[in-house]
């Protein structure tokens, strides 16, 4: 856990147990549903653990705030932030539902209270929420097309409410569309380590 606790000195001991329980908790829920790509278990805490994680170095979410993330797979970013921001409330959405069948296990396993999971499309939900997280589930003009109606009006965090999704690579045809209201923060900024050099956090405030 020592490269969780490198950038996150802050942490909990509660936080540090939950987060270094996640390593054999997917380990033992992949061998029974593919949720983490087998080779890439080998780098578990660095390539979803951490990588959710710098969300938390662009905004810090207030205590009774919704968060929603979308296509949330095995529970990520999800899972990871709600650890770190055990105050808000998290809902984790995906299509597939043996994938949420393992996120509300490990929340259960937790005993993250601040977690709901549900298997559903982005397009059939109802209600508010502060901020709409996801890691790159399509194209962020589509993405936005699913979600925006989700985005509620009330703004009371260092960013306006909005869509913070996790990508990589060259993004500059993508992004055009939104023109200057997206900001991006480069992750190899925040993280030493080499994988994230191409990855960024782009955010689309609400209009």
């Amino acid at each position: 856990m020592d490269i969780i606790t490198k950038y996150f000195p802050q942490l909990t001991e509660r936080q540090k147990e939950q987060y270094a329980a996640l390593p054999a908790l997917y380990e033992d829920w992949n061998a029974k549903i593919n949720v983490v790509s087998r080779k890439d278990m080998e780098n578990f805490v660095e390539h979803h653990v951490l990588h959710s994680l710098a969300i938390a170095k662009v905004v810090q979410f207030r205590p009774m705030s919704d968060i929603l993330d979308v296509g949330t797979g095995g529970g990520f970013p999800g899972i990871p932030l709600a650890i770190m921001f055990p105050e808000a409330r998290f809902h984790l959405v995906d299509s597939i539902g043996k994938k949420i069948k393992v996120v509300n296990a490990v929340a259960e396993q937790l005993e993250l209270s601040n977690v709901r999971a549900e298997q559903v499309r982005a397009e059939q939900l109802e209600g508010e929420y502060d901020f709409i997280v996801s890691r790159a589930v399509t194209n962020l003009k589509e993405f936005n097309g699913w979600v925006r109606g989700l985005v509620s009006p009330s703004h009371y965090h260092t960013l306006r409410n909005g869509i913070l999704y996790l990508k990589g690579g060259d993004l500059s045809e993508e992004l055009a569309p939104f023109g200057k209201r997206v900001q991006i923060w480069d992750i190899g900024e925040m993280f030493d380590e080499p994988w994230f050099e191409e990855k960024k956090v782009v955010y689309l405030p609400s209009k």
